[in-house]
């Protein structure tokens, strides 16, 4: 049996699956994210009703982060100089107690997002694939052959400094950059400037946000696109129900590219370069469970689902 495990600014979502069956979900809990020691000592008793009969044959952990994913390092699995309150520097693997014996792959929830799409969803059959979040707060992973692209680092996309919209003196909510893309672009941010959730906005305040998001959503599309060149992007994350905005970020993309790309899918709007995720909120899981099972390696070839 393995376990994924998917830790979030606001949930942890952990499961368990047989080894050789990673997309077949046997059994998953939400935990809600508060301190360390509560969240992850929930999660270690979890994995722990697993491990008793030494069922457990390997970890997948998709972690919110910054978190250090280089599996060389002393403080591999840590999340590092988070704002969240109280989770600066904390070492998940001790916390959730696996010691040497049961084998662990840490990446970022976004890069676990990508693999699970990849594996198992809107990614299926596209060799490199980049999922970007856009919710509590914003960030890019990406997946080759249904492995994660980058294993000493991970990208910080959601810090990237934006051209501004047009008129726009919103100053951002990021507490290191102010105005960062997520800063002026994550649910936070929808929050602070129109009062509540981009799914609770009324109609006129949708009105006016999405012209707004999509010209920054865009922008980070764009970089993804120059500098990573996926076959395809899926774009997530709670903003993403903002009715409209999705179709409004793929239009402002091909605008923004203009001829730079000529003939790329991007300057269709139509042609899903970018597209929502089939997995919804369970991609990290799923990709966690899927990383998991490759650390098994040959002991466990994969059966179909």
């Amino acid at each position: 049996m393995i376990a994924g495990i998917e830790t979030g600014g606001t949930k942890v979502i952990c499961a368990v699956a047989e080894t050789a069956a990673p997309g077949s979900i046997i059994e998953q809990i939400r935990i809600p994210t508060t301190s360390p020691a509560e969240t992850l000592g929930a999660v270690r008793s979890f994995l722990n009703r697993h491990a008793s009969s030494g069922a457990l044959d390997a970890v997948g952990l998709a972690a919110f982060g910054p978190v250090n994913v280089d599996s060389s390092s002393p403080s591999y699995g840590w999340i590092t100089s988070t704002p969240k309150p109280g989770w600066r520097n904390t070492d998940v693997p001790r916390a959730l107690g696996l010691g040497d014996t049961v084998p662990l792959q840490v990446v970022t929830d976004v890069t676990g997002a990508a693999v699970g799409e990849q594996r198992a969803g809107a990614g299926a059959g596209f060799r490199n694939v980049a999922y970007v979040t856009v919710g509590t707060g914003i960030g890019a992973g990406f997946a080759a052959d249904g492995s994660p692209f980058l294993k000493r680092s991970h990208p910080e996309m959601g810090h990237q400094l934006l051209r501004r919209y047009p008129g726009d003196d919103f100053p951002g909510i990021c507490p290191f950059h102010g105005d960062c893309a997520e800063g002026l672009a994550s649910g936070p941010a929808v929050r602070a400037r129109w009062g509540r959730p981009g799914e609770l906005l009324d109609a006129a305040a949708t009105a006016e946000a999405v012209p707004v998001l999509a010209y920054y959503l865009a922008q980070l599309l764009a970089a993804v696109t120059y500098t990573v060149a996926p076959d395809r992007i899926i774009l997530g994350g709670g903003v993403l129900q903002l009715p409209g905005l999705l179709s409004a970020a793929r239009s402002q993309l091909a605008v923004l590219v203009g001829g730079a790309l000529d003939g790329h899918p991007l300057t269709r709007p139509d042609s899903g370069y970018v597209c929502s995720p089939d997995l919804g909120e369970r991609a990290g899981v799923h990709g966690a469970l899927y990383l998991a099972h490759d650390l098994v390696g040959s002991r466990a070839p994969l059966t179909a689902v």
